[in-house]
């Protein structure tokens, strides 16, 4: 199997191609391949397939074998793999997801290569129920939810997938290995959580760290970020442009108050390829 190494703001994937559909054995190849010490090393695994709705179709295996039903940074590298390869030639993309549909995808091109991503990242949704959660209410903000004897207050998400976004004191030094698993399989999600530790540092910045479901701390998450303007406009404390500061980099998101579509704009590189 050939692969190919790739990263959106740190949050690295391996990105697989030629496949017509996912392999039965995906979960047990992702868990293997994206062991850190005993694998290739990644945050997920990830198909890129014929699709009959779009240009290219997506799967994301995370790295404990759970398959993602949508992430922003693994679709920018997608988009950058399949023109930098020469599977398209078009700067204006559909690619399908799992959990988002069809997105739509536009390239910043440079020298040949692309530099940036544009992505629609789809409307959020923000009904309790739908995210989901277990508050039948639309929407779910500002909600208390108790930890171990500590009461947190979260806004809930969807970018396709689930996200409970927790503005704190300091993001960048929260304890997240203390916390982020506890929220992941809380009571209050029953299909498990992305959790966004989230500090407003003004109307158009903010500094967010992530706990990704099936993949523990990573360093960015693009539907996260999506999910924090998306809850920070919600809670009146952003604009609806930010910049949202991950440990890996800085993503800029744009909720259009026209449309209801999240816009993402951000980089993916290429790491190195080989063949297992």
């Amino acid at each position: 199997m050939n692969f190919t190494k790739m990263h959106g703001l740190g949050n690295d994937f391996i990105v697989v191609a030629g496949e017509t559909k996912l392999p039965d054995n995906a979960a047990q190849l992702a868990e293997q391949l994206c062991n850190r010490f005993f694998g290739i090393g990644a945050d997920g695994l990830v198909y890129i397939l014929p699709s009959e709705q779009a240009d290219f179709r997506m799967r994301i295996i995370n790295s404990d074998g759970s398959e993602a039903e949508q992430c922003g940074n693994a679709i920018r590298c997608v988009a950058k793999y399949v023109y930098d390869k020469g599977l398209t030639s078009q700067e204006s993309l559909t690619i399908e997801t799992l959990g988002a549909g069809v997105q739509e995808v536009q390239l910043t091109v440079d020298n040949g290569k692309v530099a940036k991503v544009r992505v629609n990242m789809g409307q959020p949704i923000l009904e309790g129920l739908k995210v989901p959660t277990t508050i039948d209410a639309n929407p779910v903000i500002d909600r208390a939810i108790e930890v171990d004897g500590r009461e947190f207050r979260f806004t809930a998400v969807s970018m396709g997938n689930p996200h409970c976004v927790i503005y704190v004191d300091d993001a960048v030094n929260f304890d997240l290995a203390a916390w982020g698993p506890k929220l992941e399989v809380h009571p209050l999600f029953p299909r498990k959580i992305n959790v966004e530790f989230v500090t407003v540092r003004s109307r158009e910045h903010t500094d967010m760290r992530v706990w990704e479901r099936g993949a523990g701390p990573t360093l960015a998450c693009g539907t996260g970020a999506c999910a924090t303007v998306v809850a920070s406009v919600l809670n009146g404390l952003t604009d609806r442009a930010a910049t949202v500061s991950l440990k890996g980099g800085d993503l800029l998101i744009e909720w259009d108050e026209a449309t209801n579509y999240v816009y993402m704009t951000g980089p993916a590189a290429e790491v190195f390829g080989g063949t297992v």
